[in-house]
């Protein structure tokens, strides 16, 4: 387990006032159709921030679904970019001990106090990175966030590790300071 989510996981009690099980087994009883369903009644009936209630929530989806499993299937017929992807992490745990690491089935978010970055295996040759950058202009390499939609600024196309370059670093720091 990443180690940034077992810290979590071992504080949620004192955080949130329940245990990861005692979540589950409160999300149990209820049905929600949608992730950010769940996500907004945890945080309006529970007071829980918007990091663990998104967290729990992942969680709670299917528990035979670790996070080690959710990324393992994100990166099936895609192996060769797991590299890439184990390179962009180890920068990103660089940044602070504030993170929040939440894979889902087709990406992994990386929160703060909300989501900075996105990561996601696109093709079988390229991982798309997607960043909350509202100052920044689009360039060439800085494209518009494409596939993520509302949920990124601005996105950036990885295809080796020479990719996660100063520049790309930059701007994830940039993400990550503009993220509390």
């Amino acid at each position: 387990m990443d180690k940034a989510l077992k810290t979590m996981i071992d504080h949620m009690p004192e955080k949130t006032g329940k245990s990861l099980e005692e979540w589950q087994t409160l999300l149990k009883k209820k049905s929600f159709d949608k992730h950010a369903e769940a996500v907004k009644y945890l945080k309006t009936e529970h007071q829980v921030t918007h990091g663990y209630a998104n967290t729990i929530v992942t969680l709670s989806k299917d528990e035979t679904n670790a996070p080690e499993d959710l990324i393992e299937n994100q990166y099936k017929g895609k192996e060769n970019l797991l590299p890439i992807y184990k390179a962009l992490m180890a920068y990103v745990k660089t940044l602070g001990t504030d993170l929040t690491i939440s894979p889902k089935k087709g990406s992994v978010s990386i929160l703060r106090k909300r989501q900075f970055i996105l990561i996601k295996p696109a093709t079988k040759t390229r991982i798309d990175l997607g960043f909350k950058l509202k100052d920044q202009p689009i360039t060439e390499r800085l494209e518009n966030s494409g596939p993520f939609g509302t949920m990124c600024t601005h996105s950036v196309k990885i295809s080796s590790i020479e990719d996660i370059d100063h520049e790309l670093k930059n701007w994830i720091k940039e993400a990550y300071d503009k993220s509390i």
